[in-house]
């Protein structure tokens, strides 16, 4: 039997299932619409894809570091009570072993893990655990010497903030304290050189506006942006910043005693970035009860 775009769309209405996974739950029962649905649910995908829309904000990062090359995983699930979990924390840690051998958060999706892909082994977790779950980001850095981090662990080397540092020289617990500032201060860039040109220029004119409010004369403001611009510099990038661990000198100059040079570093934090929408459920009880 042909299986049409229409068949397809209802299948999907119906279980919300994805437009693949109902492809082939129609083609594999003959178009029949019912014993597709047996089928989306015997896999465990009809209940995965139904949950697709509830937003996974929670979860846990985690990092893994092989010779010089580490990576950072983010994990989402909905609640934080399933980062506590303990299969959860399995799968995670075994997404990130994967990741290791990965390019992008593509190939990480589709590598094998245990006889399925990383994204199938999520997806049967949605329906073993009962939540939406997604493999969200994953970065990555190389150098001589990587050391990672993990704030507030929930597990070995997984939990809500990771860290990686990348560095040539120095020695692992210098690493340790660079990343440690890193998970406290977040800075948004190594130094000036890798920040975004247009978020520079745009902070630029921001100070510049907010100077010639003052009513200074232009030569006086731009002595002034000049001193503001080096002042958000050394809030930005990590070299320019104070070290927390001494704040009487800056990460870079931390750096130099120690006999090391900072390449590259990697932050992620669970949830970053997600809007979490609330929900007033007592109103949205009255809103139904109008109805």
């Amino acid at each position: 039997m042909a299986i049409t775009a229409s068949m397809v769309k209802e299948l999907r209405d119906s279980t919300g299932a994805g437009m693949m996974d109902a492809k082939k739950a129609l083609t594999e029962n003959d178009g029949d619409m019912e014993a597709a649905v047996d089928w989306l649910r015997t896999k465990g995908l009809a209940k995965a894809a139904k949950k697709s829309g509830r937003t996974a904000a929670e979860g846990l990062v985690a990092v893994k570091v092989e010779g010089g090359h580490g990576v950072a995983v983010e994990v989402n699930s909905e609640t934080d009570f399933v980062g506590k979990n303990a299969d959860f924390q399995k799968m995670v840690a075994g997404i990130a072993n994967v990741a290791v051998k990965a390019s992008d958060i593509d190939a990480l999706k589709s590598a094998d893990m245990g006889g399925k892909t990383v994204d199938q082994t999520v997806t049967d977790a949605v329906a073993v655990i009962g939540e939406n779950m997604s493999v969200r980001r994953m970065a990555s850095v190389d150098g001589d010497t990587v050391v990672s981090y993990v704030h507030n662990a929930a597990a070995p080397d997984m939990g809500k903030i990771g860290v990686l540092v990348a560095m040539t020289g120095g020695d692992e617990a210098f690493g340790r304290q660079v990343a440690m500032h890193i998970a406290a201060v977040n800075p948004a860039s190594l130094s000036e050189d890798d920040l975004d040109p247009a978020v520079v220029e745009k902070e630029k004119q921001v100070q510049m506006d907010i100077a010639r409010e003052s009513g200074k004369p232009e030569q006086v403001i731009e002595k002034m942006i000049e001193g503001r611009m080096k002042k958000y510099m050394s809030e930005v990038t990590l070299l320019n910043q104070s070290f927390v661990v001494n704040p009487d000198v800056t990460v870079g100059d931390a750096a130099k005693e120690a006999g090391a040079t900072i390449t590259a570093f990697v932050r992620l934090e669970v949830g970053e970035g997600i809007e979490v929408v609330k929900e007033d459920f007592a109103a949205e009880v009255a809103k139904a009860a109008k109805g």
